[in-house]
């Protein structure tokens, strides 16, 4: 590690160290900025309770909430303050007593030179190596001109340079959001943002704008407010993560499915499932996830649309045991609720069970699911390209389904991810003889030849089984398919 980055003042956050290439360098002062319920509250005391662990005098100046609303805070995420020094600057002219507040009115002027005095004063008495200033936005009416402020911002970060001290500045943006005065002063800016969808949970982001000589991982980056504090979910750049693995061909339980897939599915590749509802998607993902458990495998499925408790009794009804999977740590289930989790959790979540656990199968189940915790289409298919790549180039095979709009004829999904995925397989119903069938076909393959056929398959107690190639018949993907050859074909198939 760069000796630099190893004495850097940790925040106490892994997510965030991890987009600012580190944590913040010793000795400077940096700028948190947001609306207030963006977490900078709670951020600057994980700052202060990460330094506090590391045997740093810290110190805590608020001039906004009070000393009994900052424990509140701690107690509320389970947290003790011990080590902390907060200090509630009350304004100037409730020190007064009642008649002096009568007698003598305070200018703007003796308001900002008194709570400067006291901030250096507090200062001098703990000589903290951490500092969190809370707000400048009651620094900012003091000074009542662009001018005042700037001169009192650089005063504070020469005074706080001079005593070696690391400072965190707050600013809930309440008084003017247009200046940016602080922003050219600070060694580092941090951002914060907040917005709610139509539907779900607010959904939190944070940006670092800036930060002198420090190559920082730029962008939105997803956040949130746990129990124990805020977590940072970095966004995955998967161009960082490569791995070796030998790239083998994985077979699956039946010699036909091998032969429709071309031998069956290359290791570190991805899968897709099209087709609409009902024709089986999430049974031939579960038969994947069979045969690779069976090869001694981790696999991970994260589920979007279905209850775990009725999927896995689907699953025991077609000879898959879930249940037991999941006791001999082999398998990873998880419910995943699109409108309480944002993107870049989900994306941190494929990655725990992929470094951690090592899963090498992962079944995404369905990117319906998935698009709605969203913003867009846009969104999702770039989220999608550096969640594939991650996994292609840690080792894992990804399967994904996609639910397309109708059920025959001529059918749309909701977002179009075919020309991500290496491997294509199209599920489709048709009618012949006055029976609902289904119909398998690959329809791309990247990494090799497969079958160019059709071929019908049925689900039953022992899964997903299926036929002979439909070589007498055409139009089967539109849904109503024409017989070419003799009758007795389908005869001879229903037999």
């Amino acid at each position: 590690m760069d000796e630099g980055k190893a004495q850097d003042a940790k925040t106490g956050i892994d997510g965030l160290d991890d987009v600012l290439a580190g944590g913040l360098e010793r000795h400077r002062t940096y700028l948190v900025e947001g609306s207030p319920g963006t977490g900078k509250t709670t951020i600057a005391l994980q700052f202060l309770l990460a330094g506090a662990a590391a045997g740093e005098r810290c110190l805590y100046i608020t001039l906004a909430e009070t000393e009994d609303e900052l424990r509140a805070t701690a107690v509320s995420h389970g947290w003790a303050l011990d080590g902390i020094h907060l200090y509630e600057l009350v304004p100037p002219e409730s020190l007064l007593d009642e008649e002096q507040q009568q007698s003598l009115l305070y200018s703007s002027d003796l308001e900002l030179g008194e709570t400067t005095r006291r901030i250096f004063e507090m200062f001098e008495r703990v000589q903290p190596e951490r500092v969190v200033l809370d707000s400048l936005s009651e620094i900012r009416l003091l000074a009542q001109s662009s001018l005042r402020y700037r001169r009192q911002i650089l005063a504070l970060k020469h005074y706080f340079a001079r005593s070696g001290a690391t400072v965190l500045m707050l600013d809930d943006l309440t008084t003017d959001v247009n200046d940016k005065t602080v922003h050219s002063v600070a060694h580092g800016v941090i951002r914060l943002d907040e917005f709610a969808p139509d539907y779900g949970a607010q959904r939190r982001r944070v940006r670092v704008i800036k930060y002198r000589g420090r190559h920082f991982r730029g962008g939105h980056h997803d956040m949130a407010i746990q129990h124990g504090g805020v977590c940072v979910f970095p966004r995955l750049v998967s161009a960082e993560h490569r791995g070796d693995f030998d790239r083998g061909v994985l077979a699956t339980g039946s010699a036909k499915l091998n032969a429709l897939l071309g031998g069956g599915v290359e290791r570190g590749s991805s899968l897709l499932v099209l087709g609409p509802a009902g024709t089986g998607k999430s049974i031939l993902c579960l038969t994947f996830i069979k045969t690779a458990v069976e090869r001694g495998e981790h696999a991970a499925m994260f589920v979007f649309d279905e209850e775990i408790g009725l999927l896995m009794r689907r699953a025991e009804a077609l000879g898959i045991d879930l249940q037991a999977m999941m006791d001999a740590g082999r398998l990873t289930l998880e419910q995943v609720d699109a409108a309480e989790l944002t993107p870049g959790e989900f994306s941190h979540r494929v990655r725990a069970c992929v470094e951690e656990h090592g899963a090498r199968t992962v079944v995404i189940d369905s990117l319906n699911g998935y698009q709605a915790a969203m913003p867009g289409e846009h969104e999702l298919v770039l989220h999608m390209h550096e969640l594939l790549q991650f996994l292609n180039r840690q080792g894992a095979t990804t399967f994904l389904t996609v639910a397309q709009h109708g059920l025959v004829g001529d059918m749309r999904a909701p977002v179009d991810v075919t020309y991500l995925a290496d491997t294509v397989v199209l599920l489709r119903y048709f009618e012949a003889r006055g029976r609902v069938r289904r119909a398998m076909s690959v329809v791309k393959k990247r990494t090799g030849p497969h079958e160019d056929t059709i071929r019908e398959y049925q689900i039953g107690s022992r899964g997903v089984t299926l036929g002979e190639p439909l070589i007498g018949f055409q139009g089967i993907l539109r849904g109503v398919p024409e017989l070419l050859g003799a009758a007795e074909l389908l005869d001879q198939r229903d037999a």
